[in-house]
């Protein structure tokens, strides 16, 4: 398995990596994909990539930060080429849903971490929330450069994710598809082509059921996949497979 988000920098992981990196190998898991969120966590995302072989990182702004840490492409390209298990350009992506940064600062950082990707070639890890119509139309000014994208933590609509279906776009499904209340979500999931599916944690945050409520960790990676197996109908095996196919493939 392949825990393709989560946030090893931020407590109680951080302070606790060692046992975090047992009890995740424990469960078979062969690559931890750490996010950065800000300058400051990018410090310490460095420090964990050369902790273990299985930790990579990525380097990039969180939306709700854009105002606060602004990034320019050089910046984000300069940054990765210093670090070869840099691999991924985010968490970036536009989030309406709060007040943390104004559109215009999101807008731009945003459009920084695309023309980054594209010069790079790697994948983008994308937030987005309450924002589906303008992040289609910033993607599809960007249409003919051939986007790597991963929708991360998708809780997005099913017409949002066929739309993503022309930019040959990955969505990950985080412990969010194991809650009662998440039937519409299982559906978009059921929907969406399996080689275009991976799994993720989003830890420490919304640990899946049965740990719903606790401190999320990318051991618990396994109870996502389980349920989108069933979600999907295929045996477990089948489904770890295959995200960890994707994964590899998306991050080559």
């Amino acid at each position: 398995m392949i825990d393709s988000h989560c946030h090893l920098d931020i407590d109680p992981l951080f302070n606790n990596i060692d046992d975090v990196i047992k009890r995740s190998k424990d469960v078979g898991i062969e690559k931890l994909l750490t996010i950065c969120t800000t300058f400051e966590s990018f410090i310490k995302i460095k420090q964990l990539v050369k902790k273990d072989e299985i930790i990579y990182g990525t380097y990039g702004i969180h939306p709700h930060e854009a105002k606060n840490d602004k990034v320019t492409s050089q910046l984000i390209i300069d940054e990765i080429n210093k670090n070869e298990k840099i691999i991924g350009i985010g968490e970036t992506g536009l989030d309406f849903f709060y007040n943390f940064s104004d559109k215009e600062d999101q807008i731009k950082s945003f459009e920084e971490h695309i023309n980054a990707s594209i010069q790079l070639n790697i994948p983008l890890i994308i937030h987005c929330r309450n924002a589906e119509k303008q992040m289609l139309e910033i993607f599809n000014q960007y249409k003919n450069h051939d986007l790597k994208i991963l929708m991360h933590c998708f809780t997005g609509s099913k017409k949002f994710a066929e739309s993503l279906f022309d930019f040959n776009a990955y969505f990950s499904a985080s412990g969010i598809i194991t809650f009662k209340n998440s039937t519409d979500l299982q559906e978009t999931f059921r929907s969406i082509p399996l080689e275009k599916t991976l799994i993720e944690t989003d830890s420490p945050y919304l640990a899946p059921v049965p740990n719903r409520g606790k401190k999320n960790e990318p051991s618990f990676v396994k109870y996502t996949a389980e349920k989108l197996a069933d979600i999907k109908n295929i045996p477990i095996t089948d489904l770890i497979k295959n995200t960890t196919s994707n994964f590899n493939k998306l991050f080559s």
